[in-house]
């Protein structure tokens, strides 16, 4: 890692090159501005240290112009004094951090570490989304917030391994994109990715569906059938919802993995099984191994590396950018949120995830009449949510008001007779109601 110190005072840019250095970083080091800058232009340096206050062109400058130069640039900054303005001020020109003089050496090392894994995580990031925007994927993989960035890094980082991956989170998270994912950024990616839904096969069936049968094994199997491990060979086989598997032939699924071996039912022939192996689930494994709903042993078995996804309320500076792209799949006409609208949609908690961002959106762009979309548009679950979850009690029962007003008329297509019957007012509390809320038929 390349670190550039701008200091100017020769002491301070002493000390801190030594003590870096023997850290094993590489340090290049500047007495003030102008120097800095031309050392910025010639080198690539993924962090700067700088002093705040210097003569000539001060910190704050010299970090506006690298900020130019390179907006990834990370950089700490070094303040004789410690307040809230300072650390506004010079987090709002870009700094990473901001230190007290004199530098505390072990904290100065501390975060130099937390840079040096997000820089790291970036360029995860980076490369998976350089493969995403090359690959057939179904959906678009968001990452804007810090909890995607860190799914993202560490798919790049298992995709690399052979082992086995269990995917936890829950429904309409994107598992299987994950696995997909995982599978595309793997030396795998030509072959096979094999999908089975082990909540959708009967159980009756499920040994079969998995490890194929041969002619005659059982009736009704007039035909040699290959099961899909063995149409995955060479590739991934990917086992959603495993924790709907039969208690019954979790055994077997365990043997296999264990030998690296398969036999179709009927058959008394063992084939050598080269398959990854990557599980889903919504629900967690570890409470059903105690309650004996599932086989711990095999639990251990699919979880040799694990990636947990975080629900959509986790990572809500991807909602815009997910809303983005469904309006672009979905809409047949330019179609856009208005700020309010996205502002209730973020604050939204979204219990069914990205797959019920995804089908709101296409609800509310198939009914919408206009092209902007306002909070009025939007699902009576959304508008209802926003309505009781801020404001005080006041604000709160005039926005519960507000809404049953709204769902009232919408209802009744604005007919304001029947409106007032379904809320059991007259119409003329109705139109006193709807002046005080300002409530309009936009449509």
């Amino acid at each position: 890692m390349n670190i550039l110190i701008v200091d100017d005072e020769a002491i301070q840019r002493d000390m801190l090159r030594g003590f870096l250095e023997n850290k094993g970083y590489t340090i290049l080091s500047a007495s003030n501005g102008k120097e800095a800058l031309k050392l910025f232009e010639r080198e690539y340096v993924h962090l700067v240290i700088l002093d705040k206050r210097m003569p000539g062109l001060t910190g704050d400058e010299v970090l506006e112009k690298m900020k130019a130069l390179n907006p990834m640039v990370r950089a700490f900054m070094i303040t004789a004094y410690s307040d809230v303005n300072t650390a506004v001020s010079v987090m709002k020109l870009g700094a990473d951090e901001y230190l007290e003089k004199p530098v505390d050496l072990p904290t100065l090392l501390e975060k130099i570490h937390c840079v040096e894994q997000q820089i790291a995580m970036d360029e995860d990031v980076a490369a998976v989304e350089e493969t995403v925007d090359e690959s057939p994927l179904p959906l678009k993989i968001v990452a804007k917030s810090q909890a995607m960035k860190e799914v993202l890094s560490l798919v790049r980082r298992i995709a690399k391994s052979p082992f086995s991956v269990l995917i936890q989170g829950e429904t309409g998270t994107g598992k299987e994109l994950v696995a997909r994912l995982i599978h595309l950024l793997s030396k795998r990616r030509d072959n096979p990715f094999i999908e089975v839904n082990c909540a959708a096969i009967p159980d009756n069936l499920f040994e079969s569906e998995l490890f194929g049968h041969e002619k005659g094994a059982f009736t009704g199997a007039v035909n040699m059938r290959r099961g899909r491990f063995e149409l995955a060979h060479g590739g991934t086989l990917f086992l959603d919802e495993i924790g709907e598997m039969p208690v019954s032939l979790q055994p077997k699924l365990l043997r296999s993995l264990q030998e690296n071996k398969i036999s179709r039912v009927g058959s008394e022939t063992n084939m050598d099984l080269d398959v990854r192996l990557i599980s889903a689930t919504n629900r967690i494994l570890k409470t059903m191994c105690d309650e004996k709903k599932f086989r711990e042993d095999l639990y251990f078995r699919i979880k040799v590396l694990e990636i947990n996804i975080p629900p959509l309320r986790q990572r809500r500076q991807d909602i815009t950018a997910l809303v983005d792209f469904f309006l672009e799949r979905y809409a047949d006409q330019k179609v856009k949120f208005s700020k309010e609208a996205l502002d209730s949609l973020i604050k939204y908690p979204f219990p069914g995830n990205i797959r019920e961002l995804e089908n709101m959106v296409q609800r509310t762009v198939t009914l919408s009449r206009g092209q902007l979309i306002q909070p009025t548009d939007l699902p009576e679950e959304i508008r209802h949510h926003q309505a009781t979850s801020q404001g005080t009690l006041t604000e709160r029962l005039e926005a519960v008001e507000k809404e049953m007003l709204l769902s009232a008329l919408e209802k009744s297509r604005w007919i304001q007779t029947r409106a007032a019957d379904l809320l059991g007012i007259s119409e003329r509390v109705l139109r006193y109601k709807m002046k005080k809320y300002d409530t309009k038929n936009n449509s």
